[in-house]
């Protein structure tokens, strides 16, 4: 038997290669999320450029864990299992922001939302469309925007100075309206990320985690930005208070 060479001393240990299953299953689930209908097999493969095969093979382990179902026509979508793990992610700042986020859409008769920060983009953890309405804009989980697009990105990055973002090494520039939503409390934008669509975002700081926003979207309103601004501060602080 061959002996295997000792590594030299003081030498960083091999890092085991990622997993092409794992990443491919997960890029599975992050295509079947976006997708506005349902997918084919064949469409799915085609999506993850990979072979029929090897996307049927991944599939199946997906469906094993109820993380996608097969519609009568044999078609992919996302399934329950993915809302069972949902619910963990964040699971004290979703419960703390819920009744917050009902108050606020039923207030305001806006789709109000918690957005997260993760790498250099803002997700939408959970979301609350007003009660009775015909005319909202949808904020769907799971939704992804770039941070410095937008008022919850802005709300996120008012938590923090100018100094302790560029600490951090994001590679995202402070925005100057950072600045202004740290002072007034509260982040505002318009055709930022979406046309035609205005948004309000007030910062939330998580102990021992980053900030996050409370934020709304909307058309138009009858509530001046100052009335919903000073609405979302508010809730963003008693959210954080629950949070302490």
């Amino acid at each position: 038997m061959t002996p295997t060479a000792a590594a030299p001393a003081g030498a960083a240990p091999a890092q085991a290669s990622p997993s092409q299953t794992l990443s491919r299953g997960i890029r599975a689930l992050e295509i079947l999320a976006a997708a506005p209908a349902p997918l084919s097999i064949a469409e799915l493969a085609d999506a993850m450029g990979v072979h029929r095969s090897v996307a049927y093979r991944i599939l199946r382990t997906l469906e094993d864990h109820s993380l996608l179902v097969r519609d009568d026509a044999g078609k992919v979508q996302p399934g329950p299992g993915l809302a069972v793990l949902a619910r963990g992610v964040s699971r004290n700042l979703q419960t703390a922001a819920l009744p917050e986020l009902t108050h606020l859409a039923n207030t305001l008769d806006m789709t109000a939302f918690v957005a997260v920060w993760d790498h250099q983009d803002c997700i939408t953890l959970v979301t609350v469309e007003p009660r009775h309405s015909g005319a909202t804009v949808a904020q769907r989980p799971g939704t992804r925007h770039p941070i410095n697009a937008g008022a919850p990105g802005i709300a996120i990055q008012s938590a923090l100075t100018e100094v302790e973002w560029d600490r951090l090494g994001t590679g995202v520039p402070y925005r100057p309206e950072a600045i202004e939503a740290r002072r007034q409390g509260y982040a505002a934008s318009h055709d930022e990320v979406i046309a035609g669509v205005s948004s309000l975002a007030a910062p939330v700081r998580v102990p021992g985690g980053r900030p996050a926003a409370l934020a709304v979207v909307y058309i138009r309103s009858p509530h001046g930005p100052e009335t919903v601004g000073a609405a979302l501060a508010g809730s963003a602080a008693r959210i954080e208070q629950q949070l302490a």
